[in-house]
């Protein structure tokens, strides 16, 4: 069972034997130590074993997180907080001390009195001998396999649910009045399959139970991956306890979260979306046919703020005067890889008032308008859905709020707040309903890598967006919207298909835009035209730069989805640190060229069959988008462009003394878009001067433009050693860590001792905050 994998280079290891046993809905009850870096408590498990759930996969496997714009028979549900109270849960049979929570005390990585973390093995069990592939051991116990990775696991007990007085009422079996194991697995199953209406209901008993007593410790075993649990003479998935609570801490160097500092200097920690998923954070069913609801109590000082994948928007409760627990659930069943949590003294941002500019301005969503939204029934698993409620249908803006270091005030007031908004209705005029009832927004620390990340009610958006201007801000916006839809309502059955997601939000990110912009059905075709051509140009360049086999969308062909018999999988090059950096799965997108650029009669010649092989299954450029790019036109945008590109090779080309009644160029002003394929068409060119430089940025004031931009400049910088504006690439390394990882291998590239020496000092500042992944790469770069 222990697979021993290269952790930089392999595939990611699915674990979990999901096709015996789902887990149905956890209970996280937490404590986030900031001295120690440990994020400790419990967790129980509500689990459904395979008779039960084999019968309801028939009607969803075709739709894994199936949401839809049809309306269902279920209320949505309302803002509620089912109290849970802060007194520890202790096993009848063993004592454990309680967890110090909110205290402060010296960062512990030695596992001490006897923790077993997972390089030890636990409770005597042979690894070996019962880590099995099949439900049924014959006279071997059954074992539940969780994902697990960088955690200590304390204790694992079954949870006497019949202990909770009322739940005596969903044993159907006249016969069962003694309490058993059988008792005991028929209150859970009832519960889990509470109807959608009873969620309130339903919730309330997920908590009562997680308090309730244990009844007996449970054998279990740790190695590199999974989490390995067995009750002696259970059988099989039917025998084995529903309801079991395991007690852990994380580590400070797991990697599920980052703890660092944010840009006001206060330490914060958050899930960072790492290549393994949620398992460093708590034990889990990684797959994402295994759909779970959950619910969280999370205890922090004070001054902190706790956010998280919920459907509430929590408020702190004030446990005593050094401490704060908040509370979140969710109803509607998700991965456990999309839950998130970030922790810190993030500060609410406010808009004192509210100016519409050029954007659309926020008004209500009129009944009349709403009349063509398709009512009918879902065909996804029952929760409670919110498109039946009326007024969830007509919502074009959900209630959102935004959290931000302090130091962030004016600049998330100047561009995020404002554009929230009309993002949001543009995102509810494309695709109707949102999917998800509010949304968080959070500016995470400057090592986050990637421009933003979307979870269910909570996005996380790069500082990188907030500078010069609105475009990077609202296009990176309304991609994260796009994946409420694409990502997380409907999702890859294999986390490796990624283009699923990522190609739909792609291509929606400039609907939604355009749409918020409310521009002219000409303008809107001139700038998606205009991006068009950038993402082609990009993916050119990768292609070059990167290994084949990372260009393949659907590297598993027609084996994608497939696991074993356990329901065990692996994703491929999940591991691999340069995958994050990989841009193909946005780019590589014949979306926009299908619905819009090829003509109805040749589209009836795409198969299913050609579009995997020719799209999917290859590597390199798909032939037809070579073909269509050959034969396109150039748009307006981009010919306005060439005319600048040839002025400044005009200018770079005078000689430095010129006549006295030489004309000085006049430049157009240029979107942002447009500035950076004017960079690009620039950083083709052999050689600039370093007086053609300067002009460049003093014209355009590069220094204060959109990231995008900046890095274009920033490459134009290195390539021709213009040492003047070397601090600009400097600060691009420091505070744009996102999007900075390509520009250290282009100073190092350059065998230039001073670019070298750049490079190595800005590595030094930064690695120990730096991402994981990227201080990887980076450091292979540089050494």
């Amino acid at each position: 069972m222990d697979i021993q994998l290269d952790p930089a280079r392999d595939d990611l290891p699915l674990m979990a034997n999901t096709s015996h046993i789902l887990v149905k809905h956890y209970v996280l009850d937490l404590d986030v130590d900031f001295e120690s870096q440990v994020i400790e408590g419990t967790i129980v498990l509500f689990l459904e074993d395979g008779n039960r759930f084999k019968k309801q996969n028939s009607s969803i496997e075709e739709a894994c997180q199936s949401e839809s714009n049809k309306a269902c028979k279920f209320g949505m549900p309302e803002p509620c907080h089912i109290p849970v109270t802060n007194a520890r849960t202790f096993s009848s049979e063993m004592e454990y001390n309680d967890f110090a929570i909110c205290s402060k005390g010296e960062k512990d990585t030695s596992d001490k009195d006897g923790n077993h973390d997972n390089q030890e093995h636990a409770s005597g069990i042979s690894s070996s001998k019962y880590c099995c592939d099949t439900g049924n051991h014959g006279s071997e116990d059954f074992l539940l396999v969780l994902d697990c990775c960088d955690l200590s696991v304390l204790k694992v007990e079954e949870v006497d649910v019949a202990a909770v007085p009322g739940l005596e009422k969903f044993t159907r079996s006249p016969e069962l009045t003694v309490v058993s194991e059988e008792f005991r697995n028929q209150i859970v199953r009832e519960l889990v399959t509470l109807p959608a209406n009873r969620w309130r209901e339903q919730l309330d008993y997920y908590a009562r139970c997680s308090q309730a007593p244990g009844c007996g410790e449970l054998l279990f075993d740790t190695d590199t991956w999974s989490l390995q649990i067995r009750k002696t003479g259970a059988q099989t998935a039917t025998d084995f306890p529903h309801a079991i609570r395991i007690w852990y801490k994380t580590k400070p160097e797991g990697r599920s979260v980052t703890w660092t500092s944010d840009q006001s200097g206060r330490p914060c920690v958050y899930t960072v979306g790492s290549p393994i998923n949620n398992r460093a954070l708590f034990p889990c069913q990684e797959p994402p046919v295994a759909m779970s609801t959950w619910q969280a109590t999370v205890r922090a000082a004070a001054s902190f703020v706790v956010l998280m994948s919920g459907e509430n928007s929590a408020k702190p409760t004030q446990l005593w005067e050094e401490c704060s627990s908040w509370y979140y659930y969710v109803t509607m069943p998700m991965p456990a890889s999309t839950f998130t949590i970030a922790v810190g003294c993030w500060t609410e941002m406010k808009m004192e008032t509210w100016s519409s500019n050029d954007l659309a301005t926020e008004r209500p969503f009129s009944p009349s308008e709403a009349n063509f939204r398709h009512v009918g029934v879902c065909s996804h698993m029952e929760y409670p859905c919110r498109f039946q409620n009326a007024s969830a249908t007509t919502q074009e803006i959900i209630p959102h709020r935004v959290f931000a270091p302090v130091c962030l005030t004016g600049a998330c007031q100047e561009t995020l707040l404002r554009l929230i908004p009309p993002c949001l209705s543009a995102a509810h005029s494309v695709l109707g309903a949102h999917p998800f009832s509010r949304l968080d927004v959070l500016i995470v620390p400057a090592n986050f890598p990637s421009l933003g990340m979307a979870s269910p009610h909570i996005m996380f958006l790069s500082q990188s967006i907030l500078t010069g201007g609105n475009h990077l801000c609202g296009t990176r916006l309304c991609h994260e919207i796009a994946h409420a839809w694409f990502g997380l309502a409907i999702g890859a059955r294999d986390w490796t298909e990624e283009w699923l997601s990522e190609g739909f939000a792609t291509h929606l990110e400039d609907v939604f835009w355009a749409t918020a912009q409310q521009l002219a059905p000409y303008e809107a075709r001139e700038q998606q035209e205009l991006r068009a051509c950038l993402r082609w140009r990009r993916l050119q360049d990768e292609m070059q730069c990167s290994p084949e086999e990372m260009q393949v969308l659907r590297p598993s062909k027609d084996k994608t989805g497939h696991t074993s018999d356990s329901g065990a999988s692996v994703i491929k090059h999940g591991l691999n640190p340069e995958k994050i950096f990989m841009q193909v799965h946005y780019l590589k997108d014949f979306l926009q060229m299908l619905l819009e650029n090829i003509p109805e009669e040749k589209r009836l010649e795409l198969s299913v069959e050609n579009i995997y092989q020719d799209w999917l299954e290859s590597s390199g450029i798909p032939k037809p988008l070579q073909r269509e790019r050959r034969a396109g036109a150039e748009c307006g945008l981009a010919r306005q462009v060439r005319a600048e590109v040839t002025k400044w090779i005009g200018v770079n080309r005078r000689p430095r003394k010129r006549k006295r009644r030489e004309k000085e160029e006049v430049f157009e002003k240029l979107l942002p878009d447009q500035l950076v394929l004017l960079l690009e068409h620039l950083l083709e060119q052999k050689t600039l001067s370093p007086r053609t430089l300067q002009s460049l940025q003093r014209t355009y004031h590069l220094q204060d433009q959109d990231a995008e931009v900046r890095h274009r400049w920033c490459e134009l910088i290195v390539k021709h050693k213009f040492t003047k504006a070397y601090k600009s690439v400097e600060r691009f390394l420091q505070e744009d860590q996102a999007m900075g990882v390509y520009l250290y291998g282009e100073l190092m590239v350059s065998e230039d001792a001073r670019q070298q020496q750049l490079a190595r000092r800005c590595f030094e500042r930064t690695k120990e905050q730096m991402d994981r992944s990227s201080a990887q790469v980076v450091a292979e770069m540089l050494f």
